[in-house]
């Protein structure tokens, strides 16, 4: 499998995430961990609450568009498997997310700049998993 390294794009990326992480404990008080942003969508404390929300959550969804509207194309996206291994990989996410109690951007972002021990050791152990996930599946199994 052939992976492209985009260094100015992963810049921005970070730098557009690190931000936004700022702002959100600066104005809101709240940690940007995305799956605690996406559930409190869906079950909002209050209606100000909810709204926040949902324009993260927009700004997040509108990306491709914005490169759109730049570019004048569509990104590309190639996805190299099927729908079922998506649909379990999202379920095994889900389950992780729930057994460490966040999510990486929560643990990874703003845990870590906490320099939370919690969230040191579930970034830790998230990149640990992530580096023998693939070299099983390119190395071994030979995906």
């Amino acid at each position: 499998m052939v992976t492209e390294f985009t260094p100015w794009l992963s810049l921005a990326g970070g730098v557009l995430i690190g931000l936004a992480s700022v702002f959100l404990m600066a104005f809101r008080g709240r940690i940007f961990g995305t799956t605690g942003v996406l559930a409190g969508f869906f079950t909002p404390s209050d209606k100000g609450d909810w709204a926040w929300r949902a324009l993260l959550l927009a700004g997040m969804v509108s990306g491709p568009f914005v490169y759109l509207l730049i570019s004048g194309q569509m990104p590309a996206v190639q996805v190299p498997v099927s729908t079922p291994v998506i649909l379990f990989g999202g379920l095994v996410v889900g389950v992780g997310v729930t057994l460490g109690s966040g999510c990486t951007s929560g643990h990874g972002i703003c845990g870590m700049a906490r320099m939370s021990p919690r969230s040191i050791a579930a970034t830790f152990t998230f990149m640990i998993v992530t580096a023998l996930t693939v070299f099983v599946t390119r190395h071994m199994i030979g995906g």
